[in-house]
């Protein structure tokens, strides 16, 4: 492995997550929260001003409620109409791309960094990063978790607090911990 720990990072493979550049943007990314939490409401708007562009991309009519989360914030992709209610938390090691039209529940979180299984690894801040992806007009309850690696298809509903750790098909409804089929269709 050669290059910069965030060229790692971008390209799914093991970085160490203690890295000057990767700290800094995380810093960047907290004052870019804590503007959009801090703002009263009618003046912070759907998005607040720093958050808005510091995200990859958001759709018109995307929302966040605050409290929002987040590790980076330009790997969060949201489409139209996306809603993200209070206490969402994303940590966006790797591309979080969420479809028109979905709507997150309070408390929902999205990890996408996973790290090293041996204590060593983890000492030495050593992480993977895993992309996810949820499709269009699909439903996510309160408090569902939803791991790096997983596709949501597009109508899917996951129960709340659900545990999400593989593909969800298309208009499949899961629920539980982890996340099974109640569903189809």
């Amino acid at each position: 492995m050669t290059g910069s720990e965030r060229t790692k990072m971008a390209a799914g493979e093991w970085y160490c997550c203690l890295d000057p550049e990767l700290e800094a943007l995380r810093i960047t990314a907290r004052d870019a929260v804590f503007e959009h939490n801090s703002l009263p409401p009618r003046q912070r708007g759907d998005i607040g001003p720093g958050l808005r562009a510091l995200l990859g991309a958001a759709g018109e009519g995307a929302r966040i409620e605050a409290p929002f989360h987040c590790a980076y914030g330009f790997n969060i992709f949201l489409g139209d109409r996306v809603f993200l209610n209070a206490g969402c938390t994303i940590l966006d090691t790797a591309p979080v791309r969420i479809g028109k039209g979905t709507l997150l529940g309070p408390n929902v979180q999205i990890y996408c960094a996973e790290h090293h299984k041996e204590a060593a690894g983890r000492q030495a801040g050593l992480e993977i990063a895993k992309p996810v992806e949820i499709g269009k007009h699909a439903w996510i309850g309160g408090s569902a978790v939803i791991l790096g690696g997983v596709r949501i298809g597009d109508g899917a509903v996951v129960g709340a607090g659900a545990v999400v750790t593989r593909y969800v098909a298309a208009n499949t409804t899961v629920v539980g911990n982890p996340a099974r089929i109640i569903r189809n269709g």
